[in-house]
């Protein structure tokens, strides 16, 4: 008789789970050597906090009641939960505050194609240090991280969430016609984004703009003759990649049409990528703006990995989690 779980949800055996566990002690041990101290939030949260136009596609997939009518929701992510406790909790500490954790979020996605409702994930935030220092600190970290669990082929898309807000600005695109065009770079749908900027009603030359400014994806190059609305999210990539060690750099690809789809990020954003799987790792970025609704105003840049996505990543690539778990038996015998 099959019991069925509930949908995009897994179980774990004993012996991935502790493939699992080498993966996670292995990062947690490289956050902690960069001074990331691990916190924990609880699971539930009250709706209103993880509310908000820009969590839309990462609304919670599960709500419940409490004993006093209030709506719960498992959290969908940690950034979110995070950005409360630092402004209730360390209201009074002076920046810039260091955190990670490892936690199960919850997403509303339909799961196919391998989504899943329940995430786990491991992360760092950076709190209350601005660009671009801190977001090559993130970048460092995401690529000690990576490096230490024996992941050989990844590389990391780097962008700037502002810049093709800024073109569509400058060209002054339609307000309802905005939300089309980002929907469909986010999804890295370039028919789409052209068959949407044929409906927008914009001059040829506007859309071709639009168009081909995004797909540009390389090196340094890319940075090269810059609309005028792009060069200063360009010059703050440029700023960032001058800052990093060159192991760091040379894992860095420029992406000027980079968006991600949680709406809260300002400035540069980031994913990794791995030819093992056909989805980014994780990713992060800047987000100067939410701690202010919860009555701090901080900068903010950080980055989550999926460690479920990792771990096939590295199974992938046949390195990586043997040696970890060759590693934990010797040490345990």
């Amino acid at each position: 008789m099959i019991h069925p779980i509930p949908s995009g949800t897994r179980d774990v055996l004993p012996e991935e789970t502790r493939e699992v566990r080498a993966i996670t002690d292995t990062l947690r041990a490289v956050f902690e050597r960069h001074d990331y101290g691990e916190l924990y939030t609880p699971a539930l949260e009250y709706e209103t906090v993880l509310a908000g136009p820009d969590m839309a596609e990462a609304r919670p997939a599960y709500r419940v009641f409490d004993e006093t009518g209030a709506v719960l929701a498992l959290r969908s992510d940690m950034t979110v939960p995070i950005a409360r406790v630092v402004a209730t909790r360390y209201g009074a500490s002076e920046p810039p505050l260091r955190f990670c954790y490892f936690a199960h979020c919850y997403r509303a996605v339909r799961p196919q194609r391998g989504q899943s409702r329940e995430l786990l994930q491991a992360g760092i935030e950076l709190i209350g240090a601005p660009a671009p220092d801190a977001t090559a600190e993130a970048l460092t970290v995401l690529c000690h991280a990576l490096d230490a669990v024996g992941l050989r082929d990844y590389r990391i898309g780097l962008g700037d969430a502002s810049l093709f807000p800024a073109l569509m600005s400058s060209l002054n695109v339609s307000e309802p016609a905005r939300a089309g065009l980002l929907e469909a770079l986010a999804r890295r749908d370039f028919v789409g984004l052209e068959h949407r900027l044929a409906e927008s009603g914009l001059r040829d030359d506007d859309a071709a703009v639009l168009l081909e400014v995004p797909q540009r994806r390389g090196g340094p190059e890319v940075l090269s003759d810059a609309p005028p609305p792009a060069v200063e999210p360009v010059t703050g990539m440029r700023r960032v990649h001058e800052l990093l060690d060159s192991a760091v750099a040379d894992r860095v690809i420029f992406d000027l049409g980079l968006v991600r789809n949680i709406g809260y990020y300002t400035g540069a954003v980031f994913e990794v990528y791995d030819p093992a799987l056909g989805a980014p790792i994780g990713g992060g970025g800047r987000y100067d703006e939410l701690l202010a609704r919860f009555g701090r105003r901080l900068p903010a840049v950080g980055f989550a990995l999926g460690v479920d996505r990792l771990h096939i990543a590295l199974a992938g690539e046949e390195r990586g989690t043997g040696v970890l778990l060759a590693g934990s038996r010797d040490e345990g015998a």
